[in-house]
């Protein structure tokens, strides 16, 4: 009879007023989702692209009025005396590009390993340059830092993307429902970011063909981006619950991944979402693996202090959780608690009664 209760409880439909809150529910969170994912791509512009200029000074002069016409506030020009500089910036990764005067006709010099969408732009400032030289003026363009030829689009790595923070995220929600234990936890999160590491990067390198550089490079620099991000997420949870993990998987998710920059470049990035991209660990992460896959790990030392900054932020989270759990039980176990210390008191001499006899030395 009661197991029919339950299923006529379990079968009764449930008021509106729960309904119209589930959709509203469900209304704000395709909203986010559709706001994260579409509005930095919408609203990506050249902003403030360093590159270098490299040639007389009065060459140099002339020229970035140019580029100041065609793209306003498009560019941050560093200006060099030579080719060997400029192209020293490039492999450093503190330039995506450079235009060279040094020989009189203008030479664009792209590092599509850097940006694929920056490099489409200089390759069309090379034709505009072009034209202002004049008909029949032809403007060299050539790669100094080209990517795979497997994957000349660079469509591996930014499709890899997504597949790391989500890695990261599912290794957080399978260890803190599985395993118990932070010291068990992070150990696994641990083991699991450097055999993730060496998949992902074995997968992206050997089969795909979208990574170049040193293989174990490229597997350490996946697997702190996962460690970062699962570390993190487990540190959140164990102290806030299912709000801490919420609040991990948000970020992650809706604010870092979509603010990676990892398909165009930070800088393309709309505002101030493409310094804070970098601050997370899916942005920091994109950027690492550029640098070990095609830049001889030039320009890894940000991003890798950002992922180690996450990276030791987790594990003190999942430390500090498992101290207050820790306390917790104490407090509502009596029986964990610690036993005080009894004290026993001497034996005291009590009188003896009238009239009783008394045995000893002396006795009567």
């Amino acid at each position: 009879m009661s197991a029919q209760a339950a299923t006529a409880a379990d079968a009764s439909p449930s008021p509106w007023p729960a309904v119209v809150r589930a959709v509203a529910l469900l209304t704000v969170t395709i909203s986010l989702l559709l706001t994260a994912f579409a509005w930095p791509s919408v609203r990506s512009s050249v902003h403030d692209v360093p590159i270098a200029v490299a040639g007389p000074a009065a060459a140099v002069k002339r020229i970035t009025p140019v580029l100041d016409q065609r793209l306003p506030d498009g560019f941050k020009v560093t200006e060099v005396a030579d080719t060997a500089t400029a192209e020293q910036l490039i492999r450093d990764r503190k330039v995506y590009g450079a235009i060279d005067l040094s020989s009189g006709t203008p030479q664009v010099i792209t590092a599509s390993a850097g940006s694929t969408a920056v490099a489409q732009t200089l390759n069309t400032i090379a034709t505009g340059l072009s034209q202002a030289q004049g008909p029949g003026t032809a403007v060299a363009a050539r790669d100094l830092v080209p990517l795979p030829a497997d994957d000349p689009r660079g469509s591996g790595l930014a499709a890899g993307a997504l597949p790391l923070v989500m890695g990261g995220l599912l290794a957080a929600l399978l260890l803190t429902r599985l395993v118990h234990g932070s010291v068990h936890r992070v150990t696994g999160a641990l083991s699991f970011a450097l055999t993730g590491g060496l998949a992902a990067a074995a997968i992206l390198q050997f089969w795909l063909g979208s990574l170049d550089g040193s293989y174990w490079a490229n597997s350490g620099a996946v697997a702190l981006t996962i460690a970062a991000t699962s570390l993190t997420i487990m540190g959140l949870e164990s102290l806030l619950g299912y709000a801490g993990f919420g609040l991990g998987a948000a970020t992650m998710m809706l604010i870092g991944n979509p603010l990676s920059g990892t398909a165009t470049a930070p800088e393309m990035l709309p505002g101030w979402s493409g310094t804070l991209g970098q601050l997370l660990p899916p942005g920091a992460g994109g950027q690492l693996l550029r640098s070990t896959a095609f830049f001889d790990g030039h320009g890894a030392t940000a991003a890798a202090t950002v992922l180690a900054t996450w990276f030791t932020l987790g594990t003190v989270l999942c430390l500090a959780g498992n101290l207050r759990r820790r306390s917790t039980t104490t407090a509502a176990d009596p029986a964990a608690r610690p036993a005080l210390p009894v004290t026993v008191s001497p034996p005291q001499h009590l009188p003896t009664p009238r009239g009783a006899r008394t045995t000893g030395n002396g006795a009567s």
